[in-house]
């Protein structure tokens, strides 16, 4: 009795144990045309139904854009996922690479999901939003015995879809217990998003430990390594889920937007890692564009070639021929025989608009009555430029002032600002300068500035306009009146010397003879008494705004400011305010601090007093007033009450309103130029 006991239970475990050798234990796919499986080499053991299929070099296509439907592929053998019917899932681990190919970027289609199911066909999986899973009767149900992780691309409020690109690890349900935006951690701890619908391959790690019940699932890019932190993590006990024997593979749906589902490669372990896949074995990606643009490009291309080659050649003709009549007229310019004399002074329009970039804003160094003032640089000569754009609407005298502004460009003095050339087309006329690199004075004085200058730099640069004027006025062949002679029109160079620009407004004379001019033209605030009356500018006339210019330097004022009550206040009588109740270093420029040298701003202060004065008699010529900053020659011993006499006071505010109305306030301020490049 005992021997016939012992023999029925020998050979019941050696049924069990051959039962259980007969079960998957792993394997491994790069490519489905064949398998690896331990040591021995087998078919392919992948079953297909509805739309899947394998083709010929090996991809597993488990939908297509000719059908609407669902497509299952599962590896034909059972897996024991349990050692006992009674018994705790096991650990196991898959590993796959996919693509999703929609049919229009557009739209988004429908997902794909790895699955352990009870049998190898879901019969009663709906196409759509279920993706081939389940269907609506039984979404939910335990008795369905199902685990899937589900890489979908379109969102379904029913199913608390998060947005309509995320992976879920779903359990019975299209209700995923846990999901998360598709992508995949870095390195460096930064989340990196992935667009399932990419049409690139992806590669998707699932692992569940049978000990600790989490289930991980990780996600990355074609050819990288497995992150270290999973995309989905959650503890689940799956031993409720899983069966005895399960089998796993893939399923996928398509509705009313068709697309392509791949898997190019697949392994899967019991009890351990995933065998990893070979990448450089997997079949190639199909043709990655929009399937039905495929088919009609495929169908239909030679004979539209035929018919649309010919007529985009001519259109492209049309085009060219636009664009070079488009180009003439864009960088057409105006060329007169009398400027043929100014030739090596006339530059090319085309260069300077590629010298400026097309006189984009962002090269805009300055606006003002008469035009704007960009930056460029001329790469054949490799030169910074300042290019000012001046309208030229009237003809009247233009050959007599495109005469004076070659004339002067022959100038040459340290002091000066390099006149290049000049250039002329339509109703504009453009004046080229050297660029200087520390832009103009003013942006040093007013307002707070984020940058400012000592008094030692300030005062360099008064000298070096002192200097230039003198040149202009006694030292070249002709008299040149510059006529707008301020701090905006003080270029600074390298190193902050300073320089005067812009001659715009300048007139040329001879020695010994009046200058021709009798329209007022200039800045208010810095227009002489006597310019403003009669019209004629002179020497004279260029000193009074030197004046201003040397209070502006010394006290950080503009020439027209407004006091407390909102009234216009002139730099002149605001300084000869604080001059009358001898204080007039109170008048000086708060953010000059205590590093200055206390005798040169008075004497700067009371020089520019002095060549304000309203009688240009009294003015000193620039020739003294450079020996005056040079220290050559001693500044006169004088006082306020020298100021007063024949009916004239230094200020000239009392006058403001009657010279404005003689004048028309309108015309002045058209004719500011500002920007001084």
């Amino acid at each position: 009795m005992f021997m016939k006991l012992f023999t029925i239970f020998f050979f019941s475990l050696l049924s069990q144990s051959l039962k259980f050798s007969s079960q998957t234990l792993d394997f491994t796919y790069s490519g489905f045309v064949s398998e690896y499986y331990h040591t021995f080499r087998h078919n392919n053991n992948i079953s297909t139904q509805g739309t899947a299929s394998v083709t010929s070099n090996g991809l597993l296509v488990l939908t297509n854009a000719n059908i609407q439907g669902t497509g299952h592929a599962f590896y034909t053998k059972p897996i024991r996922f349990k050692d006992s019917p009674n018994g705790t899932a096991s650990s196991f681990s898959t590993t796959f690479v996919f693509a999703i190919n929609p049919e229009f970027d557009i739209f988004s289609c429908h997902g794909l999901a790895f699955v352990v199911a009870p049998n190898s066909s879901l019969p009663f999986g709906s196409p759509s939003q279920y993706l081939g899973l389940f269907n609506n009767a039984n979404n939910g149900n335990d008795s369905n015995h199902v685990f899937a992780v589900e890489l979908d691309t379109l969102r379904s409020t029913e199913f608390n879809d998060t947005d309509d690109n995320h992976v879920g690890i779903d359990i019975n349900s299209l209700r995923s217990v846990e999901s998360s935006p598709a992508g995949y951690w870095d390195e460096k701890g930064q989340f990196v998003n992935l667009t399932l619908i990419s049409r690139k391959r992806m590669q998707v790690w699932v692992d569940y430990d049978g000990y600790t019940n989490r289930i991980n699932v990780t996600m990355a890019p074609f050819g990288q390594v497995k992150p270290r932190k999973p995309l989905v993590s959650i503890v689940r006990d799956l031993t409720s889920v899983l069966l005895q024997d399960m089998y796993v593979g893939f399923s996928s749906s398509t509705g009313s937007i068709l697309s392509e589902h791949y898997v190019f490669g697949w392994s899967f372990r019991l009890k351990g890692e995933a065998p990893p896949l070979a990448l450089s074995k997997l079949p190639k990606l199909p043709w990655v564009g929009p399937t039905r643009i495929y088919k009609f490009y495929k169908n239909w291309m030679p004979l539209i070639s035929l018919l649309v080659i010919p007529v985009l050649f001519i259109i492209s003709l049309v085009f060219l021929g636009r664009f070079i009549v488009r180009r003439r007229i864009k960088f057409a310019e105006e060329l007169e025989d009398w400027e043929k004399e100014f030739g090596k002074n006339r530059l090319s329009f085309k260069d300077l608009y590629y010298a400026t970039k097309g006189f984009k804003e962002k090269h805009l160094l300055g606006s003002g009555g008469f035009g704007k003032v960009y930056k460029g640089f001329m790469r054949t000569t490799k030169r910074a430029i300042a290019v000012k754009r001046v309208s030229n609407e009237s003809q009247q005298g233009l050959k007599e002032f495109v005469a004076e502004i070659v004339s002067i460009g022959r100038m040459s003095h340290r002091n000066l600002v390099p006149l290049l050339g000049y250039c002329r087309r339509r109703d504009e006329l453009l004046l080229v300068y050297d660029y200087m690199p520390n832009g103009s004075l003013d942006m040093y004085l007013y307002n707070s500035p984020e940058v400012t200058i000592d008094w030692k730099q300030r005062f360099k640069a008064i000298k070096g306009v002192a200097s230039a004027l003198f040149f202009l006025h006694e030292e070249w062949e002709q008299v040149v009146i510059h006529r707008d002679v301020k701090a905006s029109n003080v270029l600074l160079d390298s190193e902050h010397n300073g320089r005067l620009g812009d001659f715009g407004l300048a007139r040329l004379c001879g020695h010994g003879s009046d200058p021709q001019t009798t329209h007022v033209a200039g800045t208010w605030g810095y227009l002489a008494p006597d310019y403003i009356r009669a019209g004629r500018a002179t020497t004279a006339t260029d000193v009074f705004a030197f004046g201003v210019l040397l209070l502006e330097v010394a006290c950080g004022r503009r020439p027209i400011d407004q006091n407390e009550n909102g009234e216009r206040v002139l730099l002149v009588d605001w300084v000869f305010g604080f001059w009358t109740e001898e204080n007039i270093l109170d008048a000086k420029d708060p953010k000059l601090g205590s590093e200055y040298d206390q005798r040169e701003v008075e004497m700067v202060l009371k020089l520019g007093l002095l060549c304000a004065h309203p009688n240009p008699q009294v003015r000193p010529t620039m020739r003294q007033v450079l020996h005056y900053l040079k220290g050559d020659a001693m500044l006169p011993d004088f006082s306020p009450s020298d100021f007063c006499g024949g009916g004239m006071t230094l200020g000239i505010n009392h006058g403001l309103g009657d010279l404005a109305t003689f004048i028309g306030v309108s015309s002045v301020a058209d004719s500011i130029l500002s920007g001084g490049r």
